[in-house]
């Protein structure tokens, strides 16, 4: 196997990790209704999607600014989710 080859593999084994995490989060949201949950959900799914990116952009441009911005809104959407899931008044965070 060549190491592209190998790197598409993992990248797409990756993309796969990550909507079935966004899906049981999304599953356990609408069990609970839990803010937390959805947000995380949301929050794997871009990253899945910055995979989705990557995978598409020639190796030469892989650090490019804009696939970095995917991956921060990310990360800020999991910090926000926290952040609001101790500030809440509500045990469950709303919904």
């Amino acid at each position: 196997m060549s190491p592209q080859a190998f790197t598409q593999f993992i990248a797409g084994a990756l993309v796969l990790a990550y909507w079935a995490i966004g899906y049981f989060f999304f599953r356990f949201w609408r069990k609970t209704r839990d803010r937390l949950f959805r947000t995380f959900a949301w929050a794997f799914w871009v990253l899945g999607v910055e995979r989705v990116i990557l995978l598409f952009v020639s190796p030469d441009h892989e650090f490019q600014p804009y696939v970095y911005l995917v991956r921060l809104a990310a990360f800020l959407l999991i910090i926000w989710a926290i952040i609001e899931k101790n500030r809440s008044a509500d045990p469950n965070g709303g919904s």
